[in-house]
């Protein structure tokens, strides 16, 4: 592809190696969770939520479970401002939640922030400037120190007013576009704030590390961020927070690394929101670890239904393959997947394992308020028996032998393949019924008695037509003599060689479903009969393969 030759490596690597996180196989605990939905994910929307729309994606953050909650920049807009005032006014910030503020570096800004703040009961007031070579040389034309001193101007400020607030007020600095500065100078400035603020175990302050544009591979950001971790000063009174973007698609990934090298708070927001290609996913952080046995902290269960909020409120759309929450992330399609699924799920369901190893899902999409009928195994023309048969087991209780489930996995298939068109249970149902139950008939059963002499003596009527007639003969069972009797009326030749039952439902009106394989000229034909009596339904579905195979219609009276 040509222009290669004009891009060049923008990150810079620590002046000391920082690799220790590689030695680290997981994370242990859930960081702090702070939502930045409300400033990074609003400000990228076509059109920004409105007023009252702000408050119900707040409050659905607040049932999620976010501690910190990111409300926005109140200095930028009246919309803005006035939202703050709102949840403060409305005594709407829990005691357990922290609302934060986002401010530049700029006097006139801070103090209208504080005026916002009023009143609130927990705030982080987050100041930031840009530290950046690129910014610092094209935007701001400054030196190192001229940036510095912007960073330190503001802390100062913030601190200075927030000795006038009742409120619990803590600090949070960014170097903005952290990941195109020198590292030893993003340090430098970092700890200059940290100098002006003096936090301490009791009182911390928050150091907040954005990557503003994602510039490097996953692992060179979570060196960065080791190398923090090891040289920030007062580095126990400090909360080390990282703010994601994900300009090279792997802002998960970079969360994950950064958490391993020692970073102890993410700000990213639902769904990845956010200008460009978006903030770090949040949800998806926060199932990464749900599944493998962490606790995010965090309550996805009804995934549903806050990624309808989501995407009523901000009028973006999740992906169908949106990790955790897409439509088709716990779909299979593919015959074989379908069938490692059935059989895993079969396993899961007797216990055999006390932890959830089913192939192909991860997690279980119970968890979240999916369904395995609906969600997981969905039929087109590349699916197999087995999810065919899956799809027959959780909707109607119907249990298909195992040499029935090939037969008419294919039938399935061959359907949607012609209607190409995925196919669901209600549709699946009516195939099967029409295949094996309402098979049209060229001869009826209407009785049959039963005697014990010598075996089970059967007298079979049988209606062909307007004749009827009532057929006798003997067996080693009753459907073995029914199925002799007819044999001897038509004057035909098959071998019963398949017979299975079970319950299709539990209690006293219970039904029976009974299914019948007899093989003629080499080929397997199968019967079902449904009914409440069990010898009913064993005859009926005798009576639907006979019928099936055309043979009786041979039959002369």
């Amino acid at each position: 592809m040509q222009g290669f030759e004009k891009y060049k490596k923008m990150y810079f690597m620590p002046p000391t190696d920082c690799y220790d996180w590689v030695k680290k196989d997981a994370i242990d605990k859930a960081p702090i969770w702070c939502s930045v939905d409300l400033r990074d994910g609003n400000q990228a929307l076509i059109e920004p939520m409105s007023l009252e729309e702000k408050v119900k994606f707040y409050q659905m953050l607040v049932e999620i479970g976010f501690q910190h909650i990111e409300v926005g920049f109140p200095a930028a807009s009246e919309t803005e401002y006035q939202f703050l005032r709102t949840i403060i006014e409305r005594g709407m910030i829990p005691d357990h939640v922290t609302v934060q503020v986002l401010t530049q570096a700029r006097e006139h800004i801070i103090k209208r922030t504080f005026e916002a703040i009023d009143g609130a009961p927990n705030v982080i007031v987050h100041v930031y400037n840009s530290t950046s070579v690129a910014q610092r040389e094209q935007v701001f034309k400054k030196s190192k120190e001229e940036i510095k001193k912007i960073a330190v101007d503001g802390a100062k400020l913030v601190y200075d007013l927030a000795q006038n607030e009742k409120g619990n007020i803590s600090f949070e600095y960014s170097p903005e576009s952290f990941t195109g500065t020198e590292m030893e100078y993003a340090l430098e400035v970092c700890n200059a704030v940290l100098d002006v603020w003096h936090p301490t175990p009791q009182r911390k302050a928050i150091i907040n590390l954005p990557s503003t544009v994602q510039y490097s591979m996953p692992h060179v950001f979570a060196s960065q961020i080791e190398y923090f971790h090891k040289n920030l000063s007062y580095r126990d009174s400090v909360i080390l927070s990282l703010h994601p973007h994900n300009d090279r698609g792997s802002g998960i990934s970079d969360a994950e690394l950064g958490l391993l090298a020692g970073a102890d708070r993410i700000e990213g927001t639902l769904f990845g929101n956010g200008e460009r290609t978006g903030n770090v996913d949040i949800v998806t952080l926060g199932m990464n670890m749900y599944s493998l046995g962490v606790d995010p902290k965090l309550n996805f269960h009804n995934m549903k239904e806050i990624r309808s909020a989501y995407e009523t409120l901000t009028n973006m759309e999740v992906s169908m393959r949106q990790p955790y929450a897409g439509d088709l992330v716990f779909t299979a399609f593919s015959g074989s997947h379908q069938d490692a699924i059935s059989k895993g799920m079969a396993c899961h369901a007797a216990g055999e394992d006390p932890y959830w190893t089913v192939p192909y899902l991860p997690i279980d999409p119970k968890d979240l308020g999916r369904t395995y009928d609906s969600d997981v195994i969905r039929i087109n023309s590349q699916s197999g028996k087995g999810g065919v048969s899956y799809v027959l087991k959780q909707a109607y209780g119907i249990s298909l032998p195992d040499r029935m489930k090939e037969e008419f996995g294919y039938l399935v298939k061959d359907v949607s393949d012609k209607e190409h068109s995925e196919l669901d249970a209600e549709r699946i149902y009516a195939i099967f019924k029409d295949t094996y139950l309402n098979v049209p008939s060229s001869f009826h059963i209407t009785e049959c008695h039963f005697s014990q002499n010598d075996g089970i003596e059967a007298a079979v009527t049988i209606q062909c037509g307007d004749s009827t007639n009532i057929v006798t003969a003997k067996g080693n069972g009753r459907l073995d003599a029914v199925s002799i009797a007819l044999k001897k009326h038509f004057n035909i030749t098959y071998e019963l060689t398949e017979y299975t039952e079970h319950a299709l439902s539990r209690g006293s009106s219970s039904k029976a479903l009974a299914y019948v394989g007899i093989t003629a000229h080499d080929t397997l034909v199968w019967g079902i009969g449904l009914d409440e009596d069990i010898i009913k339904a064993s005859i009926n579905a005798l009576t639907a393969a006979i019928n099936r195979t055309g043979l009786s219609s041979l039959y002369k009276s």
